[in-house]
């Protein structure tokens, strides 16, 4: 797994769970944790919190699956490029950082159903309810996740992509494992600072996939095809 990827995913975890903190607080807020008894606390909220890593990590093993066939048939690098094109136009998609895609009818009706769910976990208090809370909040439409998911495709590899999302995860963990603890702290003019940050970051992701793809002899941005291949053969035999 290559470092920098690690440093890009935490880093993105970490700036788009300001945003979380916002769109899925009041869910963290409404777990009902008690922080007087300071190691049940921090074990149950930590439990809920992967549970979120968990479904994050799940999701980019499965979109791995998607860009492990396309690195498979040596399409790679052109599905690199695509799925940079595809996040700069994600950024151009009016309102889509604002939860667009739940207006298409089979997502909003999956929405609906983790939503009831969530409501009927959240009545219990129990280790494994807050773990299954997690993993339904992790299903919840957020723009970054579906911006990271969208990178997590183009590394080419199940591995890769499940590692990218789980390292996504623990990114948002601080900040929200804080929200639990401290409550909701942004204000909503924050949080729309924010909202106009997250576009240009995923701005910058979709042009560094594009260099990528090109091969344009850029150390760490844009690698010839021959580093590449001495990365991916070094990773087999490890």
């Amino acid at each position: 797994m290559d470092f920098t990827i690690v440093i890009i995913a935490l880093s993105i975890g970490l700036t788009s769970s300001l945003h979380c903190v916002g769109m899925c607080g009041p869910i963290a807020l409404s777990l009902g944790l008690e922080s007087q008894n300071k190691l049940k606390f921090t074990l149950r909220n930590l439990t809920y919190q992967l549970g979120r890593v968990t479904t994050y990590t799940i999701l980019g093993a499965i979109l791995g699956l998607i860009g492990e066939s396309f690195s498979f048939v040596g399409l790679q690098n052109y599905l690199s490029i695509l799925i940079g094109v595809l996040m700069i136009i994600m950024v151009m998609i009016p309102k889509f950082y604002e939860n667009g895609a739940t207006q298409l009818r089979p997502v909003n009706a999956l929405m609906i159903k983790v939503k009831l769910s969530l409501g009927k976990f959240l009545i219990k208090k129990d280790s494994s309810s807050l773990y299954i809370v997690g993993l339904l909040n992790g299903l919840l439409p957020c723009g970054m996740v579906y911006a990271s998911l969208t990178a997590a495709i183009g590394l080419g590899s199940v591995y890769k992509s499940a590692m990218f999302m789980f390292f996504f995860g623990l990114g948002t963990l601080p900040l929200m494992f804080a929200t639990v603890l401290f409550g909701n702290f942004l204000s909503v003019k924050q949080r729309q600072t924010i909202l106009k940050i997250l576009p240009i970051i995923t701005l910058i992701l979709g042009v560094l996939f594009i260099l990528r793809g090109l091969e344009l002899n850029i150390p760490f941005i844009s690698p010839a095809k021959e580093s590449l291949q001495l990365n991916g053969m070094d990773e087999h035999c490890m």
